[in-house]
């Protein structure tokens, strides 16, 4: 059985990085259709077609949904943000398992109230600017969360894309990975809905064994959310199963 994942992005120049995620599915056994703010609004869509959500990477999250400093020179896409405001809030809610890359992590920190650094280079004036597809920073998984037992590495290689960065943790998230400056690479959700969100972007390491096992894991979840479903009565609530 071939979990569909809902993957959104951006309407502009989001295709790119959609293709990437859709082949990282494929090869774990997943199916992807994306989801843009304009495809939010077409008739027939319907979130509960999906059995998982991947909030990918993109524009910069715009600073008025967490009380951050406006920056002019920086691209937003507010109609993405309330989107997936909405769509990360409505999984939770259902069970749906979410994995949030890059962006996509920010994003779930923001949808439960978190706030990120603008710019992490004014905060961490110690770290290096990296902007890198290669698997050149080093993070360090956190014992005892869902990221460690999922990956194969600690610490983890991995590219970075990104100049905003998780400051303070929304409700009900915890801290997964750092890096050694102290930068947060990954949170995770502690209700009982599986939320993952990574800084990096495991879909542009396709050789990584440790950036596949994550979406292996997700894909899993995906599917053993939908057995369930399905061994429960037809008549039933969702909270009876």
């Amino acid at each position: 059985m071939k979990p569909l994942i809902g993957v959104s992005t951006s309407v502009r120049g989001g295709w790119r990085s959609f293709l990437a995620i859709r082949f990282a599915l494929w090869r774990v056994g997943a199916k992807a259709r994306r989801i843009t703010a304009a495809t939010a609004q077409e008739a027939d869509f319907d979130f509960d077609q999906f059995d998982g959500l991947i909030a990918g990477g993109g524009d910069d999250i715009s600073a008025t949904l967490y009380g951050g400093e406006l920056t002019p020179d920086v691209r937003l896409d507010p109609e993405r943000d309330a989107l997936e405001t909405r769509l990360i809030s409505a999984a939770v809610e259902r069970g749906i398992p979410v994995l949030g890359i890059c962006r996509g992590a920010q994003m779930i920190n923001v949808s439960f109230g978190g706030s990120l650094h603008t710019d992490v280079w004014e905060v961490f004036v110690k770290a290096p600017k990296l902007r890198t597809v290669l698997p050149r920073k080093k993070v360090n998984i956190n014992r005892r969360t869902w990221l460690s037992a999922v990956l194969d590495c600690n610490p983890c290689r991995v590219n970075a894309l990104h100049h905003q960065s998780v400051k303070d943790l929304g409700r009900g998230l915890k801290v997964s990975a750092v890096d050694d400056f102290g930068i947060i690479q990954a949170i995770e959700g502690t209700f009982e809905t599986q939320v993952i969100g990574v800084q990096w972007h495991p879909e542009l390491m396709p050789f990584s064994h440790s950036q596949t096992d994550l979406f292996t894991w997700f894909a899993n979840s995906a599917r053993n959310r939908v057995l369930i479903e399905q061994q429960c009565d037809p008549g039933a609530l969702r909270e009876a199963c």
